[in-house]
């Protein structure tokens, strides 16, 4: 049997989403390099794969997909093992919620925002934007507070127990928490740094990590 082919580059937060989502399932997969910062070097043919020339793009015995929210639901759905969305319409209508949360605000605040403009352009040597910045203090505080409130004094992101909107959600967190200004605004929501005690002990976050 063939295994599913994942395109990506381990520096992605969503190839790094639809990893852990793999992994969680304990589905074996292939994972083929794709760097879109070099566009020179992308294949040819990745545009039979993303039209947008993004990442990540799925293979499953030749059905293809994009968009990382689609190819995890797709992934969940077709693999049984280990289910990671709730039974309820409501339960999955807060784990919809709370992915939708982390594309609309956490990613590009969290990460774009604190990781990119205090960690990472900083060690290329590039100045940070601050009015970037400023947009960012404003916006994490409230997107830490809405996930803090939708966890309403659960384990998990989703519920009672992993889902995917706790595999979404992490890597953003994981280049986010790498910026000491953000480290400190996130241990004032105790229940969130709780969830990130568990979160990035788990087997599939450590084997994911992304090269520094």
């Amino acid at each position: 049997m063939n295994k599913p082919i994942l395109y990506g580059s381990g520096y992605s937060v969503y190839v790094r989403s639809a990893r852990l989502v793999l992994i969680e399932k304990e589905i074996e997969y292939e994972l083929v390099p794709i760097d879109i910062f070099a566009k020179d070097r992308l294949p040819s043919n990745y545009v039979d794969h993303h039209p947008f020339g993004r990442i990540p793009a799925f293979d499953d015995a030749g059905f293809r997909l994009y968009e990382t929210g689609a190819i995890t639901r797709y992934i969940d759905e077709a693999f049984p093992s280990n289910p990671l969305q709730p039974t309820t319409a409501q339960e999955r209508a807060r784990v919809n919620q709370v992915i939708s949360i982390a594309d609309s605000y956490i990613y590009p605040h969290l990460v774009w925002g604190f990781y990119v403009e205090q960690v990472s352009n900083p060690q290329q040597g590039k100045a940070t934007a601050e009015g970037k910045m400023a947009e960012a203090r404003i916006a994490a505080p409230i997107c830490l507070k809405a996930l803090s409130d939708l966890m309403n004094g659960k384990p998990w992101l989703g519920g009672t127990n992993l889902t995917l909107a706790d595999l979404h959600v992490a890597p953003m967190i994981d280049y986010f928490l790498m910026s000491d200004e953000a480290h400190r605004l996130f241990e004032t929501f105790p229940d969130l740094a709780s969830w990130w005690s568990r979160m990035s002990q788990r087997a599939s976050m450590k084997m994911t990590k992304p090269s520094s």
